[in-house]
């Protein structure tokens, strides 16, 4: 709705408790699962000038996740 010119800014209990959720999810450290032999593996990476991440999944659930910053030689 904020994307939309005419549509009034409104704060009220239900964007409260989603910004709270969303702040506690940004906080509490990932769940990590234990790989399943049989299922697919899901690789998603990013990189860049200044660092690079990725994060390895299986059926939505997070395996493991890496990232580093990378320093001009």
């Amino acid at each position: 709705k904020l994307t939309q010119k005419k549509v009034k800014f409104e704060w009220g209990d239900k964007q409260e408790a989603a910004f709270q959720l969303l702040k506690q999810k940004l906080y509490s450290a990932p769940i990590l699962a234990l790989p399943e032999g049989s299922k697919d593996f899901i690789v998603y990476c990013d990189a860049s000038n200044k660092g690079l991440g990725d994060v390895l999944m299986q059926r939505e659930k997070m395996i493991s996740y890496a990232s580093r910053q990378l320093k001009v030689h």
